[in-house]
Parts: structure tokens; sequence; C-alpha cells
């Protein structure tokens, strides 16, 4: 069955990220995914970094012919992402493998659940799984931390948000991680929109040029389709960013305290973002003071691998 078929007949699930879509064909137990050409060409890279092709462990032990039934699975808690992404990585080294995906991104996992099985030529499986793994760990261990985030705020007005503080080259698949975990995404690129920072500020005062100066040169270049955003550090400033027309103020590095005065005397003429030094200790706190968002770095910069391992089995 095509697939065309397979939509037809079992539905399609999307996700949009960023531009480009991420559909799943089902059929079964089956997942056949749609990739966008972004991550296809990130898989090849890293593919070609591990030079998988030339393998000469599995050349010189591994027969020819040989079969195997390979089980992903979880070894800790968390959160499911990227298993779409690994099953291609497997189809780009063998496209008879067949690779069954047992679980959806996004679903809680616990120590010994399935995630996939894999069932073909064991050369090709063994050929892929470092780099199916690098992919699966990592997106799986954004998630995780993303969701502990989501949970330690449940109940309050705030969205937990990632930065661009990503992987050189995985930013599409960090970002979809964040939103596996029930997170949101912040600016993808550089052009996404404006954030006025320090530097932007510093680099105009040469000029004399104050911020609430700064704000309204950004306002009358920019199309009216892209919001400004401001970086402030005191509450003053915060103020002064609302009263000059900023559409989102980014508290720097603020107590929860001072947070809840910078929310008071913006009085909702912006989105009020926290920033700077979040933990989840103190994420909670943060939330309360009435921000709307609430942006970690380290969700991306600083994630720790979920632990998920591949059981081989050969025939």
């Amino acid at each position: 069955m095509d697939v065309e078929a397979l939509r037809q007949a079992q539905g399609e699930r999307s996700c949009w990220v960023f531009g480009w879509t991420l559909s799943i064909y089902a059929r079964g137990g089956r997942l056949v995914s749609q990739l966008p050409p972004e991550v296809y060409n990130l898989i090849d890279a890293a593919l070609s970094e591990d030079q998988a092709f030339n393998d000469p462990t599995t050349q010189a032990l591994v027969p020819q012919g040989i079969q195997a039934v390979g089980m992903i699975r979880a070894k800790g808690n968390g959160m499911l992402a990227g298993i779409e992404v690994s099953q291609s990585v497997f189809l780009r080294i063998d496209s008879s493998l067949d690779v069954r995906v047992l679980l959806p991104d996004g679903s809680a996992l616990t120590p010994g659940t399935d995630l996939a099985r894999i069932e073909g030529d064991a050369g090709s499986i063994l050929r892929a799984e470092r780099v199916a793994l690098n992919f699966l760990q990592r997106m799986s261990g954004i998630a995780s931390d993303t969701n502990q985030y989501v949970m330690a705020i449940e109940g309050s007005q705030a969205r937990i948000v990632d930065t661009r503080k990503t992987a050189p080259g995985h930013r599409y698949l960090d970002k979809y991680a964040v939103r596996m975990g029930g997170g949101h995404n912040h600016r993808l690129n550089l052009a996404d929109g404006i954030l006025i920072k320090d530097n932007h500020i510093e680099a105009l005062r040469s000029q004399e040029m104050g911020l609430q100066d700064v704000i309204r040169l950004a306002l009358s270049n920019a199309s009216h389709t892209i919001k400004v955003e401001v970086e402030v550090e005191t509450v003053q400033e915060a103020g002064e960013a609302a009263a000059a027309g900023a559409h989102v103020i980014l508290l720097d590095n603020m107590s929860p305290e001072m947070m809840r005065q910078a929310v008071d005397i913006i009085d909702g003429r912006a989105a009020v973002e926290a920033s700077g030094g979040i933990s989840l200790e103190t994420v909670r706190a943060v939330a309360a003071s009435g921000v709307d968002l609430i942006s970690v770095g380290g969700l991306t910069h600083s994630t720790k691998a979920l632990d998920i391992s591949l059981d081989l089995e050969f025939q």
C-alpha cells in the first residue's frame, strides 16, 4: 500500500514546526515518517561523520546475511522525542530494514519501555545503531528536561520557552524536542523577530540614544508584522520599555520580587518574559510573579541525554 493509501486509511499525524511538517503515516504497528529535507541532511551528515558505510568491525566480524531483531528500550524515566528521526537513520542505512515505531513522540517513558523494533540485516542495524541512538537520546533528554519545568509551573499562566542556545545544526530537532516535552518555542533564528539586547543598546549609546530611543528606532524600521522585544535589567527600564511600545519585555536576571514589580508597572502593555539563572528549584516562584514566558537556555545547551539502549538478538 502506498503512502497516500496509508494516509487515507489510517489518518495523518502532523506537527508543524517552523515552516516544515513532520508527517507520520500509520498502519498497524508501523509508522513511516516523512521528514523535512533539513533533517535528512542532518542525518546524512551524522552518518558520514561516523563513517557508517565503512565499518571495519562489522565487516570483519559479522557475516553477510545474518539477521537480527533489535529492541530500542528506555532505561530511565522521561519523555520520548526523536523516534521517527531514529527510524529514518536505520532506513537511510538500509531501506529493507523493518523498523516499527511502538510509541509516538511525546509519550511518557519508564525503565523497560519498548520504543521501537528493528528487524533485518544485522550489519545494517549495527552500522546505524550509534547515530540513531545519539539523536534519540539527545532529543528525549531535551523533552524530559522540558517536561520537568512544565510540570513545575502547572496551574500558572506562564509558558516554558526555549532559546537559540542549541547545538549547531540541530536547532530544528532541539526545538521540536522542546515541544514534545510540553514547552514552547522562542525565535527559531535571528530573522524571526527583533530582540534588543544589552549589546545593541550599548552600541547606540555612542549616538546618545537611550533605551526608549532604541525601541522606537526598531519599531520605525521594522515591518508591522515583526514583534519587537527588549531586554531590561531594572524595574525602571521595564516601565520605560512599555511606554516606548515594546511588544515583549525580557526581564534579565531579576529576582521574583523585582519581576512582580516589573509586571505591575508594565500593567498589560506588553508580554513579559523572565530569563537568566532560572532552575527547577526557582521556576515556580518565577511563574508566581505573573510573567507570561519563562525562557530556559539549559533545556538545549546543558541537556542530559536520556538513557536509551538497543538490545539485539541474532537469528
